[in-house]
C-alpha cells in the first residue's frame, strides 16, 4: 500500500511505497518529550521512502544510535531515523500523523510501557513491552 506524509506548512513530503499497514507506540521519555505525548511512528525501510524538500528537514541527534527529524520551516516532527550501523541503518519511524490518509494501519505494539503516564492507556490484545525488553531487542539487532 502506498502512502504520503506531509508536513505542517508542506515544505516536507514524504512518499512511502509499500507502507507498513502497522504502527506502533513508543512511551520512552525522549518519544514524549519529542511528540508532546505518546509517539506512534511508522517503520519504513529507508529504500521504501522517497522525500521531498529534504533541505527543508533539520536532524537533531538524540543519542548514539537515532536522530529526529523536523521541519525548519514549521516545526513539524517528522521522523526519527536509525543512524547506528547495522541492519536498521537509515530506516524511519514516521509520524502516523503526518499520513495524509492513515486508514488502514493498525496498533501492534507498545515499547516502553513501564515509562507510560498513568493519564492514558492504548486498548486492544497487542505486544507490550518493557524499557529492558526493548532495549535487550535493539540490542539484540546491532
Amino acid at each position: 500500500m502506498h502512502k504520503s506524509a506531509t508536513c505542517l506548512c508542506g515544505a516536507v513530503k514524504i512518499d512511502i511505497a509499500h507502507a507498513p499497514e502497522t504502527v506502533g507506540a513508543c512511551h520512552c521519555g525522549m518519544c514524549r518529550k519529542w511528540s508532546g505525548g505518546i509517539y506512534l511512528g511508522l517503520h519504513v525501510k529507508a529504500a521504501a521512502a522517497t522525500i521531498t524538500g529534504a533541505d527543508a528537514i533539520t536532524a537533531y541527534t538524540s543519542s548514539d544510535w537515532a536522530e529526529r527529524c523536523f521541519c525548519a520551516t514549521c516545526g513539524t516532527n517528522l521522523f526519527y531515523r536509525v543512524t547506528a550501523p547495522g541492519p536498521m541503518q537509515g530506516d524511519m519511524h514516521v509520524g502516523l500523523g503526518l499520513l495524509d490518509d492513515p486508514t488502514g494501519i493498525s496498533l501492534t505494539e507498545e515499547i516502553f510501557i513501564d515509562r507510560k503516564p498513568d493519564g492514558y492507556a492504548l486498548v486492544g490484545n497487542h505486544k507490550r513491552m518493557t524499557e529492558a525488553e526493548t532495549l535487550a531487542m535493539f540490542a539484540d539487532i546491532s
